[in-house]
């Protein structure tokens, strides 16, 4: 007998049919190895899931008129709002992990608004791509961001907004690499987009590099605007693809 996926995972778990669909949702959810995409998919009454553990937001820093929180992979921007009230001043996808920050002073927010339309805020994310990227490289190619049913879909056009990306790599372990990415603009999956351009997609980023793992190795890792600096500290999965994060300085 078949049944809808967070039917059955909502009785294995002893949870609640929204808390099911919600872990599906964040990626969360495994069967037979792969990632369960599509909470009303039709599976086997007797399928076994595997959960991943979900992690908490945590405040980095906090005053009078910020703060900057390290976003687990899996977790929506926009939900911070509701949990900090306080409104979002920038947002990553749900599948990358790292720096969001949020403002308590409204005249404040308007500031920061417009150091990121004048590029002056400083942003670095940390991602592993499929591959070996050897040297640093920058990629110059204009982004054409379109919006579907199913989500923004970015691709490179010359009709697209320029968009900068710096990649440098940082160490190569098993055919990947992982590197350190200086945006100086912030389109839509601008990054990943990039990577794939490179030939070095992003692990996990099924989206555009097609590639399935147990989360997207992407993270926002510094931002720096006005007198603020922020860095957000990579969590343990990057280390299960090998690499020796606690002991590296980025």
């Amino acid at each position: 007998m078949q049944e809808k996926a967070y039917k059955i995972l909502a009785s294995q778990e002893n949870i609640s049919n929204r808390e099911a669909k919600d872990l599906i949702d964040k990626g969360c959810v495994f069967a037979c190895g792969k990632k369960v995409v599509i909470a009303r998919a039709l599976m086997s009454n007797k399928t076994k899931f595997n959960v991943l553990k979900t992690i908490d937001p945590r405040v980095i820093f906090e005053d009078d008129k910020i703060i900057a929180i390290n976003k687990p992979y899996g977790y929506i921007s926009e939900d911070l709002e509701k949990k900090f009230c306080a409104k979002l001043l920038n947002r990553i996808d749900r599948e990358t992990s790292g720096i969001i920050l949020l403002c308590k002073d409204e005249n404040f927010r308007k500031l920061c608004i417009e150091e990121f339309k004048r590029q002056k805020v400083y942003k670095s994310y940390i991602a592993v791509l499929d591959g070996i990227l050897a040297e640093e490289v920058e990629v110059n190619e204009p982004i054409l961001t379109i919006k579907t049913k199913r989500g923004a879909l970015s691709k490179i056009s010359k009709n697209g907004i320029s968009a900068s990306s710096l990649f440098i790599p940082i160490m190569i372990q098993a055919k990947k690499t992982l590197v350190k990415i200086i945006i100086k603009t912030g389109r839509t999956h601008q990054i990943r987009v990039h990577a794939k351009f490179l030939n070095h997609g992003i692990i996990g980023d099924e989206k555009y590099a097609k590639i399935s793992s147990n989360r997207m190795y992407l993270h926002s890792y510094e931002i720096q605007i006005l007198n603020y600096q922020f860095k957000a500290d990579l969590d343990d999965s990057f280390s299960k693809l090998g690499f020796e994060i606690k002991s590296l300085t980025f």
